[in-house]
């Protein structure tokens, strides 16, 4: 279990919230849109991932990997992020944020659960109430920038459409055998990488929304340590 203080941004003000979390799942092949995640399936395909075998997938990696920090250290030059809505169970309440979906692709060529579970999913530590949004769900927009090799170019950007609605993503969640209790946390899903899937030095996320005028961002660095042997 890891305990995180959000501040939960509001239409009523804004109110910190130390949240539980105890269960964090990572919600794959989560595509509304089929065309979009076919495009997705084919990236990791070529990198030699194997096709899923059902779509939702519900992968559950340890509690503690979803961190706030600025910084992650990570094995190997092989990983990447990915932008990310992510939603928190509280109090019978249900949040909204943004997270990033750190993975290792080399280990990700073989075992997809096991790469979930080597990386942090780092996250902004900023909350929005998902009844605040559902009405216009559909117009938030995600993103994310990537610095490599010193240049900071935009590496994802979209809108929520492409992946399945909070709504019906945990209805998926449940026919799986799945509950969304208080104390669970859910990436949902991602978008295709504009150029291509890479490493960076730095990633920033972002999850955007037009109509409140407001948006809630996370940058992390990646500290690459050194694989001996």
């Amino acid at each position: 279990m890891k305990t995180i203080t959000f501040a939960i941004d509001g239409r009523d003000g804004r109110t910190e919230r130390a949240i539980a979390i105890h269960t964090l799942v990572i919600a794959g092949w989560t595509g509304r849109d089929t065309v979009a995640m076919e495009q997705h399936i084919r990236e990791l395909e070529a990198l030699g991932v194997k096709r899923p075998a059902t779509t939702p997938v519900f992968y559950r990696v340890a509690a503690d990997r979803l961190d706030p920090s600025p910084a992650i250290q990570v094995s190997g030059g092989q990983s990447s992020g990915e932008a990310e809505f992510v939603l928190v169970r509280d109090g019978g309440d249900t949040f909204v944020g943004i997270a990033s979906d750190h993975t290792d692709r080399e280990v990700e060529t073989y075992g997809i659960t096991v790469s979930k579970q080597m990386c942090g999913k780092p996250c902004a530590n900023t909350l929005w109430r998902l009844d605040d949004v559902t009405g216009h769900w559909d117009r938030l927009v995600l993103r994310a920038y990537a610095t490599i090799d010193g240049e900071r170019v935009l590496y994802q950007e979209g809108k929520v459409t492409a992946m399945r609605a909070p709504d019906d993503l945990l209805a998926q969640f449940a026919r799986h055998g799945g509950r969304f209790d208080d104390g669970t946390a859910m990436l949902c899903g991602t978008l295709a990488a504009i150029g291509g899937i890479r490493p960076a030095e730095r990633f920033e996320v972002e999850l955007e929304d037009p109509v409140l005028d407001r948006t809630i961002r996370h940058a992390y660095a990646v500290d690459t340590l050194p694989v001996a042997g």
